[in-house]
């Protein structure tokens, strides 16, 4: 058993084998998972098996066993379906559109003209350099920390 489990989580539950879940493929530290909800066919959730609640909670082994099985699985999942492309989509806390509090990876298989069941994107913004240098200097003195 793992020592982060969380019985109010669906994820925990289906990583203790308490819950269904039509399973993909599995690994001693992360599960792929076919999601319940298949916008497109070939729609696998990637989750460690212990409770992570986002990914500032995610050590580097889990993580790289997430994204491992994440890699492997995205392949498989676009020959599978024969799709035309993938998305991969992870996201944070309620501001980030997460809405199940575990830690996960989505695999989308994507078509051509399916832009109308899925669509992901942004307002365009373009700072100057010196916005960006300054931002990309930020960031990287806290990884050198």
């Amino acid at each position: 058993m793992h020592d982060r489990f969380d019985p109010d989580c669906i994820f925990c539950r289906i990583a203790m084998g308490a819950a269904p879940a039509s399973i993909v493929a599995e690994t001693p530290l992360a599960l792929a998972i076919m999601d319940i909800n298949q916008p497109t066919p070939g729609h696998v959730l990637i989750i460690p098996r212990a409770h992570v609640r986002t990914i500032d909670d995610l050590d580097a082994e889990t993580g790289a066993a997430v994204f491992g099985l994440t890699l492997k699985t995205a392949k498989a999942v676009k020959q599978a379906v024969s799709a035309d492309g993938l998305n991969l989509f992870q996201a944070n806390e309620a501001a980030g559109q997460q809405d199940v509090f575990h830690f996960h990876v989505h695999i989308i298989a994507r078509f051509a003209g399916d832009r109308d069941r899925i669509r992901f994107g942004w307002r365009t913004n373009l700072p100057p350099r010196s916005e960006l240098d300054q931002m990309a200097g930020a960031i990287g003195a806290l990884l050198q920390a």
